[in-house]
């Protein structure tokens, strides 16, 4: 499975992006896809996941409301829409691929591809 992210840059506060993560290989709906960041000196953490088979969607509550994730399984990429954002929305953006069980759905050791990673960042 391969992932290529893609979608960041400069954004002010309050204002809008779209990623999107394209998946090729055996990336298939037998995986969920998920978004990760990480900003600086901080630990990654996960920010929203497309789940496998159903697509239906999970989020962090610090992301909740303002991001929205998404699937096209026909071009086998996710989106993560993101509106609202603030100053520390700024990190890496990256995209993961996993069978993850329901229970680990949130946890970065699940998932098993990354993508290389989207730099977006929030100037105020």
């Amino acid at each position: 499975v391969q992932l290529q992210a893609s979608g960041g840059g400069l954004v002010q506060a309050g204002g809008s992006l779209r990623l999107s993560c394209a998946a090729s290989g055996r990336a298939d709906s037998s995986y969920s896809i998920a978004w990760f960041r990480q900003a600086p000196g901080k630990e990654r953490e996960f920010v929203a996941g497309t789940w496998r088979t159903t697509g239906n969607t999970y989020y962090a509550d610090s992301v909740k409301g303002r991001f929205a994730a998404s699937r096209d399984n026909a071009k086998n990429t996710v989106y993560l829409q993101m509106n609202s954002l603030k100053l520390e929305d700024t990190a890496v953006y990256y995209c993961a691929a996993g069978r993850v069980i329901m229970s680990t759905r949130r946890d970065r050791s699940a998932y098993n591809y990354w993508g290389q990673g989207t730099l977006v960042t929030v100037s105020s």
